[in-house]
C-alpha cells in the first residue's frame, strides 16, 4: 500500500519536466561556448604570415679560408705591435699607427673590412670585436683608446677617443670621448683626465680619474644639474 504523503505524478506530468530539463541545457551549453577563450594564433602561423625581409650576403669561400688562416695565426703568433698588427691588416682591418693587439685577440672572422682601429688603440688579451650581425654593421675604436682584457665590443658601436673599456665588459652602445665604461651592459663609470696610452702607469691615469655618481636605472638626471642623484 502506498503512503498517502508521497505524491504520484500523472503521464502528463514528465515530458513537461524532460522539455524544462532540455532546456536548461542548452543555456548551460551557451554559456560555455560565450565563455571560451578565443582561438590565437600559434607561433608556427605567424612566422609563415610575417615574410623575412634581410638575407646575408653570401662570404667567398677562398677569401674566408685565407682571413680564417691569417685569424688563427694572429691569435698565437708574438708581436703585438707588429706581426699580428701586419696579420689583421692582411684579412682587411682598417689599422692606424702606433696599435698594440694583445694575445688571442679575435676581429670579426667574416668582415674584418668592418672595423677600424685609429692610432695608439690598445686591444688586450681575449677582447672580442664583432663588426656585424644582420643589419648592423662596423665597428670603429677611435686614438688612444683602451680596451680590456676578455670586453666584447658588439656592431655599431663607437669607442670614443681616449675611452677605456674595462675586463670582460660587453659593449653594445657607443662610448664618448674619455669615458671608462664597465659591467654588462657596459655603462659609463668615470672620466678619464688623461688617455690610458701605453706610456702612462696604471698610478698616474688613476689619478686622474672621475668617478660618476652611481645612477639607478629608474631615476634620470637632476633636472639643471646634469647630477645622476636623486633630489633632496
Amino acid at each position: 500500500m502506498i503512503s498517502p504523503s508521497i505524491e504520484t505524478q500523472s503521464p502528463a506530468e514528465i515530458p513537461q519536466q524532460k522539455a524544462v530539463a532540455s532546456g536548461a541545457d542548452r543555456m548551460e551549453d551557451v554559456r560555455g561556448r560565450s565563455a571560451a577563450p578565443e582561438a590565437t594564433p600559434s607561433t608556427a602561423d605567424l612566422s609563415d604570415a610575417v615574410p623575412g625581409d634581410w638575407q646575408e650576403p653570401r662570404e667567398p669561400v677562398l677569401r674566408g679560408i685565407y682571413d680564417r688562416i691569417l685569424q688563427i695565426l694572429a691569435r698565437m703568433v708574438p708581436g703585438a705591435r707588429s706581426l699580428r698588427v701586419l696579420l689583421h691588416r692582411a684579412r682587411g682591418v682598417k689599422i692606424g699607427k702606433g696599435v698594440w693587439i694583445g694575445y688571442d685577440v679575435l676581429l670579426d672572422t667574416a668582415r674584418p673590412d668592418l672595423i677600424v682601429i685609429e692610432d695608439g688603440v690598445a686591444i688586450s688579451m681575449r677582447a672580442t670585436i664583432i663588426a656585424h650581425f644582420k643589419e648592423q654593421r662596423g665597428v670603429r675604436i677611435e686614438r688612444e683608446a683602451f680596451i680590456g682584457p676578455g670586453a666584447i665590443i658588439l656592431p655599431g658601436v663607437v669607442i670614443g677617443r681616449g675611452s677605456v673599456v674595462k675586463a670582460g665588459s660587453v659593449v653594445s652602445q657607443s662610448v664618448p670621448a674619455m669615458t671608462v665604461v664597465q659591467g654588462n651592459p657596459a655603462i659609463p663609470v668615470a672620466k678619464c683626465g688623461i688617455p690610458f696610452r701605453q706610456d702612462v702607469s696604471l698610478k698616474l691615469f688613476a689619478r686622474h680619474l672621475r668617478p660618476l655618481s652611481p645612477r639607478r636605472p629608474d631615476a634620470g638626471p637632476e633636472p639643471g644639474t646634469g647630477s645622476n642623484r636623486p633630489a633632496p
